[in-house]
C-alpha cells in the first residue's frame, strides 16, 4: 500500500507586508535599558541589527519545523532556535 503523502512545500498564503519597527519601538526599547536619549543614528542601525537577528531566529525555527514534516512553526521551534544560537528562552516549554 503506498503512502499518501503531503502537498509540496508552497509559499503559504500572501501573509502581511513587513511594516518595521517604528520609532516609538525603539525608543521605548532604549528607554527600558536606562536611555534618556538616543542618537538620530541609532534608529537605522537598531532595524539593521533586529533584522538580521529575526531572519537568523525565523531560519532556524523553519529548520526545525521542516523537520518535522509540519507547516506551523510552534513556540518550541522558536525556543530551540533560540537555544541553539546560544539564546536561552525559559516560560515556553521544553
Amino acid at each position: 500500500k503506498k503512502k499518501k503523502r503531503k502537498g509540496g512545500k508552497g509559499l503559504g498564503k500572501g501573509g502581511a507586508k513587513r511594516q518595521g519597527i517604528t520609532k516609538p519601538a525603539i525608543h521605548s526599547l532604549a528607554r527600558r535599558g536606562q536611555h534618556k536619549r538616543i542618537s538620530g543614528l541609532i534608529y537605522e542601525e537598531t532595524c539593521g541589527v533586529l533584522k538580521v537577528f529575526l531572519e537568523n531566529v525565523i531560519r532556524d525555527a523553519g529548520t526545525y519545523t521542516e523537520h518535522a514534516k509540519r507547516k506551523t512553526v510552534t513556540a518550541m521551534d522558536v525556543v530551540y532556535a533560540l537555544k541553539r544560537q546560544g539564546r536561552t528562552l525559559y516560560g515556553f516549554g521544553g
